[in-house]
């Protein structure tokens, strides 16, 4: 059965995008002063900017992101740094790609 949260995230071209930027970080996001783009995700100032979105509305798409477990948030300082679940969005490529 398909996960509601799953779909709905995956719904939307811009949670798309991020999904996108976050499988290859280095590429497409400058160097932080905290947190490693890689090791530790990318800032949420940062993928708001990327998304010319303002940071309450990224905030929202992360947080869907996040409800499907498709992404993680770290806490480090004041800032949370994202970045992909590969465990599970191979696991929700599996149930997408099955018969439903």
């Amino acid at each position: 059965m398909l996960d509601v949260d799953l779909v709905k995230a995956l719904a939307n071209d811009k949670r798309l995008l991020i999904l996108q930027w976050l499988r290859d970080p280095e590429r497409h996001f400058p160097p932080q002063r905290d947190g490693d783009l890689v090791r530790d995700g990318v800032c949420s100032l940062f993928i708001a900017e990327k998304l010319n979105v303002s940071q309450p509305t990224c905030g929202e798409h992360l947080k869907v992101l996040a409800k499907a477990g498709l992404i993680r948030g770290t806490k480090i300082k004041q800032w949370v740094f994202y970045q992909r679940d590969e465990d599970r969005i191979a696991a929700a490529k599996e149930l997408l790609s099955s018969d439903w």
